[in-house]
């Protein structure tokens, strides 16, 4: 497990990171989430000892790690940083062979990575004749290579079009079977929900929100709920301590105003008729990105 216990990052006057604290278990994915300059980028800089903290502690299975451990991270950088000259799956066993990883297996490794993403027959091509997106895909190999036990990828979603994120997500979703943990960043709100199994939500350099996608959801549903039942639920529209939100014949989003409104709810509905469902409506991870960032 990676952790970051009260980590803090100052440039000069500004404070980039005030108490930034996270797990990523082993065999989990963590989608990181923020706003641009929330503190991301320089929260994984620092877990990767490519910047250093202020005050605060990163700790890997136990202990800080050092540049032996630290090779045995895998990093997708936000900036790219492939050879545009270079050929393919060269470039991958280069990148493998500076992690000690031998040349046999760098080559193999490479080969299999390239043909999951799709650029099985373009080994032997230059970076620069790819298109951006297929770039990225060949940065996410370069990321994966050296069969890391620590995957942080930055943006690694960026550019891609669905056949590749499928792809990517199997792959991520491999390692962690494999009981890898991997952190990654994420403008895409929809693929971080979709992906993660825990979510970190960072917000001018403090975290304000961190746990299960579902739970957080839960813990902020606050009073809306739904109905669905068969026939037309306008007679909602009379129960005590009840606002309705959306109605739509038989489907209606309702804010519950008082004490013992849902079961008031339930019991009428019962009384007319068949119910389909009544239930919380939890907010979308859009919902309490905006809600938890304000």
């Amino acid at each position: 497990m990676l952790v970051l216990d009260a980590i803090t990052r100052r440039f000069g006057d500004r404070t980039a990171l005030d108490g930034v604290s996270l797990a990523v278990p082993d065999g989990r994915m963590v989608g990181f989430v923020g706003a641009n300059g929330a503190g991301k980028t320089t929260t994984m800089r620092i877990a990767l000892g490519v910047l250093a903290a202020d005050s605060g502690t990163v700790t890997f299975r136990g202990r800080e790690p050092d540049l032996a451990v630290r090779r045995r991270f895998g990093y997708m950088p936000e900036e790219r940083g492939l050879y545009p000259k270079g050929q393919l799956l060269d470039q991958l066993v280069f990148l493998a062979r500076l992690h000690g990883v031998d040349t046999a297996t760098a080559r193999r490794r490479g080969t299999d990575l390239l043909e999951r993403l799709g650029l099985g027959d373009r080994l032997k091509e230059k970076l620069e004749s790819l298109s951006l997106g297929n770039q990225q895909r060949v940065q996410v190999a370069a990321a994966l290579v050296h069969d890391p036990e620590l995957l942080v990828l930055d943006e690694p979603f960026s550019g891609l079009d669905p056949l590749a994120v499928d792809a990517m997500a199997e792959l991520l979703r491999e390692r962690t079977r494999a009981g890898v943990g991997v952190l990654f960043s994420s403008h895409q709100l929809d693929l971080v929900d979709r992906l993660c199994d825990e979510l970190v939500i960072l917000h001018a350099g403090r975290v304000v929100a961190a746990g299960e996608p579902q739970e957080l959801r839960r813990s902020r549903g606050g009073s809306r709920y739904v109905l669905e039942v068969d026939g037309d639920a306008d007679w909602v529209r009379d129960v005590a301590g009840v606002r309705v939100v959306e109605l739509d014949r038989g489907r209606a989003v309702l804010e519950l105003l008082a004490a013992g409104a849902d079961q008031r709810v339930l019991a009428e509905a019962v009384r007319r008729g068949a119910v389909r469902s009544f239930a919380p409506l939890l907010p979308s991870l859009s919902e309490l990105f905006q809600e938890v960032s304000r």
